[in-house]
């Protein structure tokens, strides 16, 4: 095996080196030294001592501690955005971790005022900015400064501060846009304990996020996060200064960073001269590694039974009740040697091809070795264990010859994401109110079956319209079990896995903290299907030139706010619907997609909800915040829920350095 896996690691190291950005701003500081001059600061109210910033001055005497302002930040200012050829600019993403430490000085209470992360065109000290401007702006420039921070306030300052513990992200100003105590977290700023904050920034997608943890571990083990929309290039310049500022006032404290990391993304690229050099000797590189690699293969061909490359598959197959095994010639004759013209269609996993069996029908799907032998092994063991009228059936499978295939009924409208997504107009490619109403019933028929009425819970965890399979009748068949997976104990509510896996644009936003499968997450999906039904557009595409936030679930929300949550209609159908039902339908996807999973509502509900037994959930006019961990649900609300589900907590993650990766267009996101 070690000639593929260089070959494969080779080709990876020189396509990126070829042509993937670097970061054009990273550093870490695992701690401070008063000769390094990557490190500015404003000598008069600040100093670097005993391998830590000191942002306000450690000093001993309090009268000279008293209203002071300072800053600190990196020499080199970072790119944030430029213009691109479109009409948004290019924003960078961006990853910083710190750990900072806020305590009394000389062990006196009350402490002020603060301490703050910050992005500025400026990297100049305000003058008189102490107090409750904490460094950031002063009384002239509130309100008009180019700045951003993440505030981390020791003292209600203002009427509307929550209190004298909370977080808050400014923009220009110090009345914070979002705030959010840490009363409830068990994490005390002022307490003189080391806490470990982490920034994320995603520059496509406009979306801040910010946990907070202690620092006993190496571990970030979250005791809060919040994540927040907000376009960056909006209200900064293309260069800015990265860094921290500190304020005291009346009441004193100590304001200190102890370590600081950062990673930002380079979003310039590079030069036609790299260019010349680069391409021609990757493609050298490859061409030469994929003849080694070609020579290994037809080699160990003949050294290795194909019969034996999957050893486990069919033992885990046997002790399923996975329906019968084909020979690889029968699927061979019936699809004609897998030919291009019975190609269905091509997806995460593998490509599907129509084929005649016994004069029947059916479709063969042949699994990517890329993909390989689990999601194979899932597909059979879970798929054929279930029987209900709305699950695509799957009559059989092969493993032979290092094919993985699969056998299932053949559906003759194919998937549901070319009907709702088409942009052809034709009556028949036209689903009318009637039809996508019976289709989200479906739907939620499966899904209630999978997680309720099956002998062991299923969790799906790829809910979406391309897995949508539609019969001649149009009647709807949730398939492509491939991510699926089975909880022992129907009971149970997760299935924890060290692998996030799904699709982008229909995954829940705790998926990327909480490590886990939940029913929660399967409901979540449910919901964005659901609004792609109704509206006929994507989970992410783009609703407007003009806005940053693309998101099929915050644009129906904001038309709901403003009660025109109807319009968001598909415009194929004419307006040929009733506008309570639609309403009604819209209002429990937006349910499904609560920011909060203890209000989400189980399928059962769902189903209850679509046949006019009980209202939808009441869901508020602002969409909630995102913030972890959950509040948790009401007395009536866990009275009333049939899950019997509840989040634990947070699972450790290291966010800081955890890899992400991402397949456009529907494909598979893992983290």
């Amino acid at each position: 095996m070690f000639v593929p896996r260089f070959f494969k690691l080779l080709t990876l190291i020189a396509f990126l080196h070829a042509v993937a950005p670097i970061a054009c701003l990273t550093f870490n500081k695992p701690g401070f030294d008063q000769n390094d001059k990557t490190i500015q600061i404003s000598q008069e109210t600040s100093a670097i001592s005993q391998s830590a910033i000191q942002v306000t001055l450690d000093n001993s005497r309090d009268y000279a501690l008293k209203n002071l302002s300072g800053r600190a930040w990196y020499a080199e200012p970072f790119k944030l955005w430029r213009r691109g050829g479109g009409v948004d600019p290019i924003t960078a993403s961006f990853n910083s971790t710190f750990v900072i430490n806020i305590s009394p000085a000389n062990g006196k209470t009350p402490v002020a005022e603060g301490l703050a992360f910050i992005l500025t065109a400026n990297s100049t000290v305000p003058e008189n900015s102490y107090g409750k401007w904490l460094g950031i702006v002063n009384e002239k420039s509130n309100g008009s400064s180019q700045i951003v921070a993440i505030e981390f306030d020791t003292m209600k300052s203002y009427p509307e501060d929550l209190d004298d513990n909370h977080i808050g992200l400014d923009v220009g100003s110090t009345y914070s846009t979002i705030q959010f105590s840490l009363n409830d977290s068990d994490v005390q700023l002022s307490n003189g304990k080391d806490i470990r904050i982490n920034v994320l920034y995603d520059g496509k997608n406009k979306n801040l996020s910010v946990v907070v943890a202690p620092n006993e571990t190496t571990e970030f083990i979250t005791k809060f996060s919040f994540s927040e929309s907000i376009n960056l290039s909006s209200y900064l310049p293309e260069d800015v200064y990265v860094g921290f500022s500190a304020a005291t006032g009346d009441q004193i404290e100590l304001n200190c960073v102890k370590s600081w990391s950062f990673q930002g993304e380079d979003i310039g690229g590079r030069s036609l001269l790299w260019v010349w050099i680069s391409v021609p000797t990757v493609a050298l590189l490859i061409l030469f590694f994929v003849v080694t690699f070609f020579l290994y293969r037809r080699r160990k061909s003949r050294q290795v039974d194909p019969q034996r490359a999957y050893p486990n598959i069919e033992d885990h197959i046997r002790s399923s009740t996975a329906p019968r095994r084909f020979r690889l010639n029968e699927l061979r004759k019936s699809t004609g040697n897998f030919n291009p013209k019975t190609k269905l269609g091509k997806g995460g996993f593998g490509t599907v091809y129509k084929g005649i069996w016994r004069n029947k029908e059916i479709a063969v799907k042949r699994v990517s070795k890329k993909s390989g032998e689990q999601e194979f092994v899932a597909e059979v063991t879970t798929i054929g264990n279930l029987n209900h009228k709305n699950l695509v059936k799957l009559i059989g499978w092969c493993y032979e010859s290092r094919e993985l295939l699969l056998v299932y009924e053949y559906m003759p409208n194919g998937s549901l994401d070319k009907f709702i997504f088409s942009d052809d107009s034709r009556e028949e490619l036209t689903l009318n109110w009637e039809t996508r109403l019976s289709i989200i019933n479906g739907v939620a028929q499966a899904l209630e079956y999978l997680h309720y009425g099956s002998q062991k819970r299923v969790l799906h965890r790829d809910i979406k319209s391309s897995n949508i399979m539609l019969d001649s009748e149009f009647n709807a068949k949730l398939g492509d079990f491939g991510l699926a997976r089975t909880i022992q104990d129907k009971g149970k509510t997760h299935h924890s896995t060290l692998e996030i896996a799904g699709t982008l644009g229909y995954m829940a936003p705790e998926t990327f903290l909480i490590s886990r499968a939940t029913v929660e997450t399967d409901v979540y999906s449910f919901g964005v299907l659901l609004m792609e039904v109704v509206c006929g557009r994507k989970p992410e595409q783009q609703i407007e030139e003009d806005t940053y936030d693309s998101s099929i679930v915050n644009w129906i929300w904001d038309l709901y706010k403003k009660g025109r949550i109807v319009d968001v209609a598909d415009p194929r159908m004419e307006g040929k619907f009733q506008k309570e039902e639609m309403e009604r339908v819209l209002i429990l996807g937006l349910a499904c997609c609560h920011p909060n999973p203890n209000y989400r509502p189980s399928m059962k509900i769902v189903l209850q909800v679509l046949t006019g037994e009980v209202e939808p959930p009441q869901v508020p006019l602002e969409r909630p915040s995102f913030v972890w961990p959950v509040m948790p649900p009401s007395l009536s609300k866990l009275e009333n829920s049939t899950t019997g589900s509840q989040l634990a907590p947070f699972s450790e993650l290291t966010l800081s350095t955890r890899r992400i990766c991402v397949y456009q267009e529907g494909r598979t996101a893992s983290l």
